[in-house]
């Protein structure tokens, strides 16, 4: 213990390689605990609190935002199994009365599509935390309403930042916890920027998300270069996702830099088509990318996932699902519906590997 100091690197933290290699995010004593410490704190937990953890602990949600959690307020962590299972994890609520669930918004739509969901007592859960992903507007009300989580919050961040950025409080109106990622944590400093120019811009305005304090990394391991890229000369990580902050404070996350589409000068969100199309009763999960063409640059592809008594969906039906409720260039040009989607193994969808299937599958090589 004498030979150790806060700010040494403790671990040695993957990132989820979603749009690229993984690199090695190093973080430090002062990084993990104190981010696992606060998330802690605006959950309200105490030593009464029983947290059903399905996400892996290899990663920041289940290491930080689970463990450590947890372990700074003398809770009990219940692990379901050693892979996630929808069922195992419903069964070890109940069977332990779990007060808090954990999960990227893919399990919490798994375990809400189970056919024997409604036997499941789910009357002990409080909160949970969603996290690891987009969490779509119409899943999070579900979770609300149907799984008993009233206080869920949303944790937004990455593996470089211990991993929590801002999160949504139990106070927060249902609006701003299933429309928002909440405000910024204590102790850290968030700003949205003009990802060409570097100024800060007005509320309301899109630009890139931009965070700083105890929960930065000391760099990626072995690459200075990929950290001097990552975290500005004044300490600012540069998270390379799209923002709006609103004169309150509330963060909506709009999508990835790299995920924006560029359809004929015009620049396509995904996130905002997703959780459109989350409204379309055959829908169980939906993913929308950009696909080479030679007009427009680039078309629209929603890759779909239908509920299991959906039946066949078209490119038709989808088109006129949007039609008159969309901008004509929003509307997904091609429909891929598929059994499952391509995850890295901590939860998070690989649109990179998307769109090589989609562009194989649709000849545009």
């Amino acid at each position: 213990m004498a030979g150790l100091d806060q700010h040494d690197a403790i671990n040695l933290q993957y990132t989820s390689g979603t749009t690229g290699f993984p690199k090695g995010a190093t973080l430090t004593h002062h990084n993990i605990l104190n981010n696992g410490f606060f998330i802690g704190e605006l959950l309200n937990y105490t030593e009464q609190d029983r947290v059903v953890i399905p996400v892996p602990f290899y990663h920041c949600f289940g290491m930080v935002i689970g463990n450590l959690n947890a372990l700074s307020h003398g809770a009990a962590t219940i692990i379901p199994g050693r892979g996630f299972s929808p069922a195992a994890t419903l069964q070890a609520v109940q069977d332990y009365r779990g007060t808090s669930l954990y999960g990227v918004p893919t399990m919490f739509i798994g375990e809400l599509a189970l056919d024997n969901f409604a036997k499941y007592d789910l009357s002990s859960l409080r909160t949970g935390v969603m996290a690891g992903s987009t969490c779509p507007v119409e899943i999070m009300k579900r979770v609300v309403n149907e799984m008993n989580m009233a206080e869920v919050a949303i944790c937004y961040g990455m593996t470089e930042t211990s991993p929590v950025s801002t999160m949504t409080r139990p106070d927060d109106s249902l609006a701003r916890r299933t429309e928002t990622v909440g405000r910024t944590m204590p102790h850290l400093e968030n700003q949205i920027i003009d990802p060409i120019s570097g100024d800060v811009v007005e509320h309301g305005e899109l630009g890139e998300f931009c965070t700083r304090g105890y929960s930065v990394m000391k760099g990626y391991w072995n690459a200075p270069e990929k950290t001097a890229e990552a975290i500005d000369a004044d300490g600012w990580m540069h998270t390379g996702d799209l923002a709006r902050m609103d004169e309150d404070g509330y963060i909506t996350i709009e999508g990835r830099i790299k995920d924006m589409v560029i359809r004929g000068g015009e620049n396509i969100y995904p996130r905002e088509i997703e959780e459109f199309l989350y409204q379309h009763p055959s829908i169980q999960d939906v993913q929308v990318i950009g696909v080479p063409d030679e007009r427009y640059g680039e078309e629209l592809m929603a890759c779909i996932i239908l509920k299991p008594d959906a039946g066949i969906l078209t490119v038709e039906d989808v088109t006129g699902f949007c039609r008159g409720r969309l901008a004509h260039y929003k509307i997904p040009r091609y429909i891929d519906v598929r059994e499952s989607f391509p995850m890295t193994v901590s939860g998070k969808i690989r649109k990179v590997e998307m769109r090589e299937d989609a562009i194989e599958k649709l000849g545009l090589g």
